[in-house]
């Protein structure tokens, strides 16, 4: 009797350490710098249609075409991607810490940002512009802002730039969103929305928007959207190649056409790697 003790006793700690051993094998979840791992971590944003948009069907938007391409050539497929959203005054530390393998979240690449982390790319040339009412046509240069409501979303330094540097006798109006700022926009509350136009015609192309709004079309300033990773990372030339491939393939053109086309967004060519406007 004490012999089967023992012996029950041994037969569940070695069944034990098998479900551990088993369980140990098991996690290889790990996102390889390289590919060939079972997943890939990327950030992208969460809130921004037209680019990066989580939705109760999934992910949607030109940024996660572009990731979504990227991962794949790098190795993995579309449920292999571990999606994270990365807010605009998280990217650094999400790629310092290794939260993320890579970044595609409307990152314009900036001399501060490549202190701290490297890009890929660019692979989108966007400019500052303005979002009006499609009836509007009161608005036909910078300059025409003057003593019109422009709509500043809360953080952003888009509107104050504009008043700075092109209509100082414009009128801010601080909204929390840029949904809001539609919301204004439409009930014509303000008179013109700016921040980036791939941004602007993203939310234009929403299916309630169609139609009723347009981008001005004035290219006040270069963002240079780039894919971030962490420094120093062997992803980098890797990213580049894939970026190279999808612009090739005319599977990047699809993804904007496909994500900002309804706003009749007209969009720059792909940008060459590396040549960053300034």
């Amino acid at each position: 009797m004490k012999l089967r003790k023992v012996t029950a006793a041994s037969a569940t700690v070695f069944a034990l350490a098998l479900t551990a051993t088993a369980c140990g094998g098991d996690n290889g979840g790990d996102s390889g710098s390289d590919g060939g791992g079972k997943t890939i971590t990327v950030g992208i944003k969460y809130d921004q249609p037209g680019l990066g948009q989580k939705t109760p069907q999934g992910y949607a938007g030109f940024d996660v075409d572009v990731a979504t391409y990227v991962a794949k050539k790098l190795g993995y497929n579309a449920d292999q991607i571990e999606w994270k959203e990365a807010k605009s005054a998280d990217r650094e530390t999400m790629l310092q810490r290794g939260d993320v393998d890579f970044i595609a979240a409307t990152y314009s690449i900036t001399p501060e940002r490549q202190e701290k982390v490297d890009f890929a790319g660019p692979y989108l040339l966007a400019h500052q512009d303005v979002l009006v009412r499609a009836d509007d046509n009161s608005i036909k240069s910078p300059a025409d802002l003057n003593n019109k409501k422009l709509c500043s979303v809360a953080g952003s330094t888009s509107a104050q730039n504009v008043k700075d540097k092109l209509a100082p006798k414009a009128d801010l109006q601080t909204y929390p969103t840029y949904s809001a700022c539609l919301s204004g926009l439409q009930n014509k509350a303000i008179d013109a929305l700016t921040t980036d136009d791939s941004i602007l015609a993203g939310y234009a192309a929403q299916s309630q928007f169609k139609g009723k709004f347009k981008l001005g079309g004035f290219k006040m300033t270069n963002e240079n959207y780039g894919i971030g990773v962490k420094k120093g990372s062997d992803l980098k030339d890797k990213i580049n190649k894939a970026l190279e491939e999808m612009v090739a393939d005319k599977s990047w053109q699809q993804a904007v056409d496909k994500n900002l086309g309804p706003a009749n967004y007209k969009n720059e060519p792909a940008p060459k790697i590396g040549d960053i406007k300034s």
